[in-house]
């Protein structure tokens, strides 16, 4: 198609994804979709462009973020041309796609609609079914070697979960979206396992008395090698760029993931030289080498400014006692929202005493309005006022510290995304 041809704007592409087909970032539940129908549609239409390049699968409750860009980082820096599709994105919708590192193009996106819209129209695919078909194609187009590919929500029923991976990766279970996944750890356990493959090695980051023998039958029927990183512990001396406490587990996922994955690269005539100093000098800069942000974030260092998409509880165990942990001579001032689906009751529970907060709300239909989360917090004995949006949040926090103060940005991914629109000075996607 002719530059000249396009009939949207990007901005206007970008609108109609989210007006045409409701996402689960702005709408939540009603914009969830089960089942596979709509994605092999969309996969037949496009030619099955899954099936031209290698791929990994991510799935998890928490932590599949860091650990696909992290898995991303160690194939780029091996020489290999890597795809990367992860959600949701925190400025751009760009974000979700990668190549090496860059994001998807602008130019790319509206075109690519527009070719496929007539055909969505007949379909009416969710936004994820969408974005994923754009990501598989996206791929192909680039001709990368491997793609690592997040699951969006689950495992089983997810739309990304046609493609046959040379390695399945699951990071661990806890409560969230339960109710699509399972009130029980051994139900969510079981939708995660969905991706299991016959004959795919597949690494599990955590597990427990209740999920483990999941996986294991899971695993047992489809005739694929498990591997618990919690039972191998490999040892490398890394200075892994993701700093929040929760990351040494997924770490140590990632790097139970080297061996089968060297393996099945191995046999399909990839070989990665040097493999110790390329894993390093990607663990080291996964940040830069990905893109990836919002983890343990550092934005300022006098005052100290940390932002994390941390948002459910199991993410809360390690934040209140990491942010609780971290010394600053002065105020410990607390920016949080939460949005709709998660359980703010433990969280408001866990959060700091010792701290002044500013309750917000981010700009998504999904955010939990300031005053209901005020409300909760100040049910479990904490104090802080109320503001309409995080940007005046963020700014009231920020004229009343000195350089001496911390201040800590999170509770949401929606949270942490306003904020970085408005550091960056970045339009709302």
């Amino acid at each position: 198609m002719a530059h000249n041809d396009i009939i949207m704007t990007y901005n206007e592409t970008i609108d109609y994804l989210y007006n045409a087909a409701p996402a689960f970032t702005k709408v939540g539940a009603v914009a969830y979709k089960d089942g596979l129908a709509n994605t092999l549609a969309l996969d037949r239409h496009a030619g099955h462009p899954h099936r031209a390049y290698l791929t990994v699968h991510v799935a998890g409750t928490n932590g599949k973020g860091s650990c696909s860009h992290s898995i991303a980082a160690v194939l780029q820096e091996a020489g290999l041309k890597v795809g990367l599709f992860t959600s949701p994105h925190l400025v751009t919708f760009r974000e979700r796609i990668r190549v090496n590192g860059e994001m998807i193009s602008e130019r790319y996106v509206v075109e690519w609609v527009e070719r496929n819209r007539d055909f969505f129209n007949s379909l009416s695919p969710s936004f994820f079914e969408i974005t994923t078909a754009m990501a598989f194609e996206y791929f192909r187009d680039a001709a990368v070697d491997v793609a690592v590919i997040e699951v969006g929500l689950g495992g089983r029923l997810d739309c990304t979960n046609i493609i046959t991976p040379i390695l399945s990766v699951i990071t661990n279970i806890s409560f969230d979206h339960t109710q699509f996944l399972g009130n029980t750890l051994p139900l969510i356990a079981a939708e995660k396992g969905g991706i299991i493959k016959e004959g795919v090695p597949v690494v599990v980051g955590e597990a427990d008395d209740g999920t483990r023998p999941v996986f294991e039958r899971i695993a047992a029927e489809r005739h694929a090698p498990l591997i618990f990183a919690e039972d191998k512990r490999p040892v490398l001396d890394v200075d892994y760029e993701l700093k929040g406490d929760y990351q040494r587990q997924n770490l140590n996922t990632v790097l139970s993931c080297l061996l089968p994955l060297a393996r099945a690269l191995k046999s399909r005539g990839y070989k990665i030289e040097n493999a110790t100093n390329v894993v390093r000098r990607a663990l080291e800069n996964v940040c830069r080498v990905t893109g990836l942000q919002g983890r343990w974030q550092t934005l300022s260092e006098r005052p100290l400014v940390i932002c994390d998409t941390g948002h459910n509880v199991a993410a809360w165990k390690y934040l209140s006692g990491q942010i609780a942990a971290t010394e600053c001579g002065g105020t410990l001032r607390m920016v949080f929202g939460m949005v709709d689906d998660k359980d703010i009751d433990t969280v408001t529970r866990m959060l700091p005493r010792n701290a002044t907060y500013y309750f917000t709300q981010a700009s998504t239909h999904r955010a939990i309005p300031a005053g209901k989360v005020m409300e909760k917090a100040v049910a479990h004995g904490l104090n802080g006022t109320c503001y309409d949006c995080v940007e005046e949040a963020y700014r009231a926090a920020l004229e009343a510290s000195g350089d001496d103060d911390f201040i800590f940005v999170g509770g949401s991914s929606y949270v942490v995304a306003d904020l970085l629109r408005y550091v960056k000075g970045e339009p709302a996607e």
